[in-house]
């Protein structure tokens, strides 16, 4: 079986397990992207400019000037590090008018839902939808995930 890389975020293990491999390179390019996202702009010792600063938004109101902002910052922190990958569209909405919106205690994990912080999954959160495709020269697949800030 061969790998590609780290799988991100590290999950717990009763068994020891704590670094799990992708073993294809869409799930490579998918841990990247939230490794990116998920990492404080300036905590890298030698890349402070790596990450987003989505940890800012936390508090903030849910409406379209913070939507615009989250998006820009995304957007921006994509093109400079992951240039192989497109974003077609970055849907953000405010939990309490999404009727999906199930608080995480309630629901089955999905595998490309991630936290910004454990207090998002109030009702105050926003919900962050990215759709992308990975370009791989003649090759190209699209998949998605969902940060909730």
């Amino acid at each position: 079986m061969s790998t590609y890389g780290i799988d991100f975020p590290f999950r717990d293990s009763f068994v020891g397990n704590y670094v799990k491999m992708t073993g294809t390179p869409e799930k490579e390019v998918r841990a990247d992207l939230i490794h990116l996202l998920l990492t404080r702009k300036g905590s890298r010792y030698f890349l402070p400019d790596f990450g987003t600063r989505l940890y800012e938004y936390i508090f903030e109101e849910n409406d379209s000037v913070t939507f615009s902002q989250i998006e820009d910052e995304i957007r921006s922190s994509v093109a400079n590090y992951i240039p192989n990958l497109d974003i077609n569209s970055i849907e953000i909405v405010n939990a309490e008018t999404d009727p999906t919106y199930v608080p995480s205690a309630n629901q089955n994990e999905d595998t490309r839902l991630y936290r910004v912080s454990t207090d998002a999954d109030k009702p105050y959160t926003a919900r962050v939808t990215i759709n992308y495709t990975v370009n791989n020269g003649s090759f190209s697949s699209s998949d998605f995930v969902i940060i909730n800030i």
